[in-house]
């Protein structure tokens, strides 16, 4: 949540008492909404964890999916560069726009590889680290085979993990079986757009 700094800096007078809010999926990136808070709203938002606006409408306090129980749980808070705007990131439970979809701003669910495609986008970022400071740029130095060999092995321990049930192992990995397969994917110099269009095809 805010620090007592960023709290202390936030500028109430210039939007006459309410901080405009704009609500991002914590995991996809995907804008989901545009709320106001006023000082009330963001300390029981902060207090309970769900986000709370101020309802320029109704005017009263308003959490999100008081009613529908499709709730926002807040990640963190964080003001813009002057102190007048809030971003909160938000893990949401069921859809955020009231007409059913994922966010208010539009019905087709374009975001939905996002995440994949900023992680794809940090990893290349890794090409030209130190490899002495960066294990994904020390495994590009490594060569096309040794990440090729990795992929492998990580998708060995993922079968054996899913075969004896264990959840925890296979989260773990699942998830360096995901990293080694992106990495070699960027040191193939491979189009992600075109990989996540084959993704969605196969996704309908």
């Amino acid at each position: 949540m805010l620090t007592e700094q960023q709290r202390s800096l936030l500028d109430w007078t210039k939007t006459d008492g309410l901080l405009p809010a704009v609500i991002q999926h914590a995991v996809s990136g995907e804008v989901l909404m545009l709320g106001y808070m006023d000082q009330q709203a963001l300390a029981k938002t902060e207090e309970s964890g769900l986000v709370t606006f101020y309802s320029r409408t109704k005017q009263r306090l308003w959490t999100k999916g008081e009613t529908s129980g499709n709730v926002l749980n807040v990640v963190s808070i964080t003001p813009d560069c002057d102190n007048d705007t809030l971003l909160v990131l938000v893990n949401p439970v069921g859809p955020t726009c009231h007409t059913g979809t994922t966010s208010c701003f539009s019905e087709e669910k374009n975001h939905q590889w996002l995440f994949l495609y900023q992680l794809e986008q940090l990893l290349a970022a890794r090409k030209s680290a130190d490899p002495a400071s960066s294990y994904t740029a020390k495994l590009y130095a490594s060569g096309t085979k040794r990440i090729a060999q990795k992929v492998g092995e990580e998708g060995v321990e993922t079968a054996l993990a899913a075969t004896v049930n264990d959840r925890e192992e296979l989260t773990n990995e699942a998830s360096d079986l995901i990293y080694h397969l992106l990495v070699l994917l960027q040191d193939q110099d491979l189009d992600m757009t075109a990989i996540i269009e084959n993704l969605r095809a196969r996704h309908k």
